[in-house]
C-alpha cells in the first residue's frame, strides 16, 4: 500500500491523506479533523475507511476533514486559535476535484462539527454520499458502523407526488 499526507509547513495541519492499493477510483471521506495518521502510519479511521473503499470497488482513498487541526481529541478545536487551518476550503476542493469514486461525508455528531458540516455540505451538495445519519441528522463517522452500513445519498431526493 502506498501512502503520503500534506501537512502545513509547521505540522499542525493536516490538509490530505491519501492511500493507494490497487488500480480503480478514489474514494474521498470528509471527517471532522485529522489524527496522527501520516504516510506511512495508518490508524483505526483510515483502515476502517479502506475498509468502505474498497467494498464500494475503489483502489485508493483520500481523507479531508472539515478542520484541518491535527488532534486526537476533538476537544483541542476549541481551545485552538485556528482550528480551520489555511485554505480549508480549499483544499477539500481540490481533493474532491481529484476523487472519481464516491464522495462521502463522515464528520459524526461532535457539537462542532454542526455549522461548518453544513457549510461543507452546501459546497459539495449532491455529490455527497454518507454511511447513514446521526439522530441529529449528521453523517455518521465510520469509525463506529459495521462494515456492512450502507452507502446512500447525503441528501434525500425531493419526491414528487
Amino acid at each position: 500500500m502506498n501512502g503520503a499526507a500534506l501537512f502545513s509547513p509547521c505540522g499542525t495541519y493536516r490538509h490530505r491523506l491519501t492511500r493507494r492499493w490497487a488500480d480503480g477510483p478514489t474514494c474521498g471521506f470528509i471527517m471532522l479533523n485529522p489524527s496522527r495518521a501520516c504516510a506511512v502510519e495508518t490508524d483505526p479511521t483510515c483502515t476502517r475507511c479502506i475498509g468502505f473503499a474498497k467494498r464500494e470497488g475503489c483502489g485508493g482513498l483520500m481523507l479531508g476533514n472539515l478542520y484541518q487541526l491535527v488532534a486526537t481529541d476533538p476537544a483541542e478545536l476549541r481551545r485552538h486559535p485556528d482550528p480551520l487551518g489555511p485554505d480549508p476550503d480549499d483544499h477539500l476542493l481540490t481533493m474532491a476535484a481529484e476523487v472519481d469514486g464516491p464522495l462521502i461525508a463522515a464528520w459524526g455528531a461532535h457539537p462542532f462539527a454542526r455549522a461548518r458540516g453544513d457549510y461543507v455540505a452546501a459546497m459539495f451538495g449532491s455529490a455527497l454520499s454518507c454511511l447513514g445519519r446521526t439522530a441529529g441528522g449528521q453523517p455518521r463517522h465510520p469509525l463506529y458502523l459495521p462494515a456492512d452500513a450502507p452507502l446512500q445519498p447525503m441528501f434525500e431526493e425531493a419526491r414528487v407526488g
